[in-house]
């Protein structure tokens, strides 16, 4: 069987985690980023390498710079061949009212939630045309579509990223690429410790399920998108009827 790589960003906790794990379960080789745990994201990787068998890079990234990106992405294809999958995960939040926001704030969300996706589709899109091959995958959130009071920049980072995602789906789906995103709702995650027990509880009243998402179960739904062969450009709630 002919190997797959995939590249991950925003691996070491949450979400980005948990599709690493679900991705190397399937035997898949990873090429791993974060920002900060690169530690903790070495740890990870040699535990997936003893479990699974699989060849795993990992890197500290800052996703918000392009020369970052192009040096990561650099590496990636001196030991890749090619890349299956490619996943843009890494995002930051911001609670609090818009007015209060610094613009180095803002400028910081946009760069790291949204030119982050235009810069690694920019490094590893051509290598997906050339192979007439690929899947990627972007990590949205509910309020791209629906906004949230006190998440301003975080509701239109992500609402970029939905847009984005339907553009390129369009212009890539010719060179037979899919494009697709997932839209998490709540999620139990550290970018989700901000709530209190309180808020949580309140939160939780106005899902029809009742309860946060684990990140398994948003690692499984974005496993089955990335392979659905003839679905692109859509955006995926995994948001437990959330409306």
């Amino acid at each position: 069987m002919k190997a797959k790589y995939a590249v991950i960003t925003g691996a070491s906790r949450g979400i980005g985690r948990a599709i690493a794990r679900k991705m190397a379960s399937e035997h898949i080789n990873l090429a791993l980023c974060c920002e900060k745990n690169i530690e903790k994201l070495n740890a990870f990787s040699e535990a997936l390498k003893n479990s699974f068998q699989i060849d795993v890079l990992t890197y500290q990234t800052d996703v918000g710079s392009p020369d970052s990106i192009s040096a990561m992405a650099d590496d990636i294809k001196v030991h890749f061949p090619y890349i299956d999958y490619l996943v843009n995960n890494a995002g930051i939040s911001y609670v609090g009212l818009l007015t209060d926001m610094t613009s180095a704030q803002w400028e910081r969300m946009l760069s790291v939630n949204l030119s982050s996706v235009f810069y690694m589709m920019k490094e590893f899109v051509p290598g997906m045309v050339h192979e007439k091959s690929g899947s990627i995958l972007n990590i949205s959130s509910m309020w791209g579509t629906a906004g949230a009071s006190c998440e301003a920049a975080y509701s239109a980072t992500k609402g970029g990223v939905n847009l984005l995602t339907r553009a390129m789906a369009k212009e890539l789906a010719p060179s037979g690429i899919r494009v697709n995103a997932i839209a998490p709702g709540c999620v139990d995650t550290d970018m989700n410790a901000v709530f209190s027990e309180g808020e949580k509880k309140d939160l939780c009243e106005e899902i029809p399920l009742g309860r946060f998402a684990t990140t398994d179960e948003i690692a499984d739904a974005a496993w089955a998108l990335m392979n659905l062969s003839y679905v692109t450009g859509q955006i995926l709630g995994a948001d437990g009827g959330f409306l």
